[in-house]
Formats: C-alpha cells, structure tokens, sequence
C-alpha cells in the first residue's frame, strides 16, 4: 500500500496549490485527479486550431501574494486586458453593469429603472430583517425596474431557481453596487467607468488557462501527481483510500478539493446529521458550447443576456483573450446555458437553439463556417446559496474540524469564488497542516505592473 503524509483529493488549483506550499514547508504530499491531465475546471482543450476553456477562466489578481505567485508562475506568458463586458437587451448593447448603464436603452426602460431607483433613495422603507433574500435586496438596493429588467431576469436563468429563496451571503464581491449619482450618470450618457472585481483582468499568451495549473504542477517533484486516478473510496477511520490505478493508499491528513457532496459520498463513516446536510447542498450545472467561427464576429470580452427569448445567459470570445486561441481571421466563442443538475439535456437540440439565438442577436449570420464546435458540460458549475446552504456547511465542517480533515477550494469548500482566491486556499491549508507560514510577502517594488492590451 502506497503512504503519503498528505493525500490531496483532485488536481485542479486548489489541490496543486497545496501540494506546491506543502513542499516549500516540508510536507510530503501525493495529489490524485481522475482526468489525464492535472488542472480540473481551470483546463483547456484543443480542436481545429482553436484552444477552448471550460467557459471564461480569466484572472482577477488582488492578493499581493497571490499576484506574485502567479506573475512569477506565468512569466513572459501573461497579457493584462481591460474588461470590456456587455448586455444585450431589448434590441441593443450597454455597458456592464446594467444598474449604472441603463443609457442607450429605450426611454420607457430607462425611466422605470430611475424612478424605481429614486424611490429607494427617497421612500421610507422597513428593514430587510435578518434573513434577507437576494430579491428583496435586489429590490432595496436597485429599485423595481433595474430588478424587472436586469438582475431577475438574469439572475433566475443562471441560478434556475426562485430569488425568493436565495441569500445575499454570496454577492458582496459580485454585484457592483454603484452610487446614486453614478446611476444617474450612466443614465444620461455613455459612462466609461469601470465597476467591480474584473475591471481588468490577466490571461496567458499561449496555452489558454491550462497553461496556470501546467505551470503549477511543473513546479512539484515527478511522480507527485497521479492523473487518471480516480478516488473510488476513503475510509475515515483507518485513513486509507481506494484510487483506481493505484489501488491502496494510506494517509496521514486528507485534503479534499472534490465537490463537497461527492467527497462525503465517497467517505465513510458519516453521522446521520453530515448526511442530512449533505442532502440540503444544492448547485447548478452549465453546459458549454464552444464554436470556432470563420471571421472576426466580435471586438467584446463577454456580453450578458438576461432575456428569456435566448437560451444562453452569456456568450464570451476566448479570442480576444489571447491571438494564440485561434487560427488567423477567426473567432473561437463560449457561449454557457444554466441547467438544475436533474435536468434532462439533450445537447443536439439545445444545440439548435443556442445557434439560433445566436443568430437572432446579430452574432452569427447564416453564412458563417463554424470550424469547430465543442460541448463542455460541467455538472457542478455553480453553489447555490439558498437558506439550507450555510446551516448544512457548518455542520459538515464542524464534524471536518473533529476528524483534522481539510475540505477547500470552490467546491471543497462549497462556495462561490475565483481562481487567485482558490490558490491562496491551497496556500492557507498548507500552512494550517504544517503550523507555519509558507512564504514571505512581497516586497514593496518587487511586482513590475504589465502593459494592458
């Protein structure tokens, strides 16, 4: 039987990450992904000369440490890019977010949105209580027409569920929430300014996102990573697992990077109330269309439909990212449709209908070649925060805490974040396990700033 001090469930960034900080510490460590290559969602595919990811995976760099590291793991392979992200509604583009660019919309719709936004700024309103749901909050904060127009509509196709039982818990970094004056400014005229988390954002010169977790992997001792290793059973008590192709392997600690759900399936033994919690997890799935088109179709980033009139709730262009997605004069797109997990989907149909709406909104003509098409469904896309969610981790993670078992990442941890902020995880879990700090900060002057393209 194979022993390891350290076994980390899954190779995605999260997992690679720790396993990265536990060799700067000291910490023997083996990470087993069931994939043949090592970087879960945050990988990428090939076809026809185009380099497709599992839908948008850009990064958003906040962390002072976190941007060192991966400045440092990408050198000389990192474009910095200013956002420009868009919505298509009622016939037209505007600017992201719609709740501070309603201009250029037609003025029935822009007159209810600022009356609607008025009113929360001057109407006496009774408190939202402690248990807030995502739509009353969308309703005090951006009034009923930036509601009814934007943030219901769009929020109920990706989430596929009632606002009604949604939190706000998740939204703080997400939502832009601009000012009164900056509603009304973008109201009036073409307003420039950027707002939120992804202002800019960075993305490889070549290798699409898979080339982050190459480099990541790179960085670990041959042999400490084991692809095609699928996690067949852990067994808690004895603190050993079952991995296909690998057959025994006894632990130490346990890390899992898994989707939560699917790792406390695995394990054994749970009390009755981590799997009563586990049956309150609930998520969304996303299916992926990525087509290769013969021409230039967009000069965008990523555009937003929040109109029930078009299957999908977002369509981005990973060529723009990068000229290395794509073969000269062409487009690569991904455009996502949202799906409850217990959805039937028959890909040939949605097909159908992603394309014609594609065609609707003035993104393909009927002359197009498409060069490439790609489906990439992700089952577990995205956390759902509804009020079962935090009640049902936490008793999870407290039972996690007794047993010395880490649980992080996106869906190890059961939240909604982005790429640094996964690293970082891998970073403070090594640390946790170790009793000290992986690494120094950067120093003042060390990060030398890229040229935005």
């Amino acid at each position: 039987m194979t022993k390891t001090e350290v076994l980390i469930l899954g190779g995605g960034l999260a997992g690679l990450s720790t396993a990265y900080h536990l060799n700067r510490l000291g910490v023997s460590s083996l990470v087993v992904e069931k994939e043949s290559r090592a970087g879960g969602l945050a990988g990428s595919f090939s076809q026809g000369g185009f380099t497709f990811d599992h839908t948008g995976h850009l990064l958003h760099l906040h962390d002072p440490y976190g941007k060192r590291l991966i400045l440092g793991l990408l050198k000389g392979n990192l474009a910095l890019h200013q956002r420009s992200s868009w919505i298509y509604s009622h016939g037209t583009y505007t600017r992201y977010p719609f709740q501070a660019n309603t201009h250029g919309l037609p003025e029935r719709v822009i007159e209810e949105c600022l009356v609607g936004f008025l009113k929360t700024l001057h109407s006496p309103q009774p408190p939202l209580g402690p248990r807030p749901t995502f739509r009353d909050w969308c309703l005090r904060r951006f009034g009923e027409g930036i509601s009814r127009h934007f943030m219901f509509p769009y929020n109920e196709k990706l989430w596929r569920r009632p606002l009604s039982r949604m939190t706000t818990e998740w939204q703080g970094r997400f939502v832009p929430k601009p000012t009164a004056s900056e509603v009304l400014y973008g109201a009036l005229t073409d307003q420039k300014k950027f707002f939120g988390y992804n202002a800019a954002f960075f993305y490889p010169l070549r290798g699409g996102i898979q080339a982050l977790p190459d480099a990541l992997a790179a960085r670990l001792r041959p042999g400490q990573v084991k692809t095609s290793a699928r996690v067949l059973s852990v067994d808690l008590r004895k603190r050993t697992a079952v991995v296909g192709g690998l057959g025994g392997i006894s632990f130490e600690r346990l890390v899992n990077t898994l989707p939560l759900p699917r790792f406390i399936d695995l394990a054994r033994p749970w009390p009755e109330a981590v799997l009563r919690a586990r049956s309150r997890l609930r998520h969304g799935s996303v299916y992926c269309l990525n087509l290769g088109v013969g021409r230039r179709v967009s000069d965008k980033h990523w555009i937003y439909f929040p109109e029930k009139r078009f299957p999908f709730y977002r369509v981005g262009f990973a060529s723009n990212f990068s000229r290395a997605n794509h073969p000269p004069q062409t487009s690569s797109l991904y455009i996502e449709v949202a799906r409850r997990p217990e959805e039937k989907v028959e890909l040939e149909g949605l097909e159908g209908s992603v394309l014609r709406g594609l065609r609707a909104c003035g993104l393909l003509r009927s002359s197009d070649r498409l060069l490439a098409r790609l489906w990439v469904p992700i089952p577990c896309a995205y956390v759902v925060y509804d009020f079962d969610r935090t009640p049902a981790v936490e008793t999870i993670f407290g039972r996690f805490r007794r047993l010395g078992l880490e649980s992080i990442g996106r869906y190890g941890a059961w939240k909604y974040s982005f790429m640094e902020e996964t690293i970082l995880d891998g970073k403070a879990c090594a640390e946790r396990l170790s009793g000290r700090r992986a690494l120094r900060e950067p120093q003042e002057g060390e990060l030398k700033p890229l040229k935005m393209v």
